[in-house]
């Protein structure tokens, strides 16, 4: 989802070129949070791990960008002014084998084993919040205002701003560091792991 907020200044008509828009460079205002997230539990038919469930992340980037719009005499030079970055993950889906009857000591014990993993991707990106709004304003701050003849292309222009933000190389770099950490991470929760809270669920039984 790409949102936008457009502020038009009309000032007076000159005769400069569209490479001038440069004077009208802003240095962008960047606001970064972390999005709501939500859990779903699963028990696929297919036959699992019995030890441990997984779980799918869905991490987002969506960027609510404002612009200044100054008309010239030949057109209209498009500034970039603001972003509000949604930054992190929103969906987690948690898959545990059917052997486990549902709300049952084993069923609880895979539960709270995912959700420590859980807790580990959520982990990364707030660790990683100043790094994330540091890469996006690097991305933000090296767009040029852009200038076109036609009022009607002024949606393309932010569309194009979106799309450079997103490939800027920081930005790029970033989205590999928060994919490596969590990997890290997750893994450290599996090898760390001595399933005592799910052997208890047998022994007590």
């Amino acid at each position: 989802m790409i949102k936008k907020i457009i502020f038009l200044l009309l000032l007076p008509f000159s005769s400069f070129a569209g490479d001038e828009c440069i004077t009208y460079k802003q240095i962008p205002n960047i606001k970064i949070k972390n999005p709501r997230y939500n859990m779903e539990v699963v028990q696929p038919n297919e036959p699992m791990n019995i030890f441990h469930g997984t779980v799918l992340a869905t991490l987002i980037e969506d960027y609510d960008i404002s612009v200044d719009i100054v008309a010239t005499n030949g057109g209209y030079c498009v500034v970039l002014k603001n972003i509000d970055a949604l930054v992190g993950y929103t969906d987690f889906l948690v898959k545990i084998d059917k052997s486990h009857k549902n709300n049952s000591c084993s069923y609880n014990a895979i539960l709270n084993h995912e959700k420590q993993h859980i807790n580990a991707y959520l982990s990364v990106t707030d660790d990683l919040n100043s790094d994330i709004k540091s890469s996006i304003f690097n991305a933000a701050n090296s767009i040029m205002p852009m200038f076109t003849q036609n009022y009607n292309d002024i949606d393309f222009l932010i569309e194009n701003i979106n799309y450079e933000i997103r490939n800027h190389p920081e930005v790029v770099l970033i989205k590999q560091k928060i994919n490596a950490a969590q990997e890290i991470r997750n893994k450290r929760i599996d090898q760390n792991e001595d399933n005592s809270e799910l052997k208890s669920c047998f022994f007590n039984s």
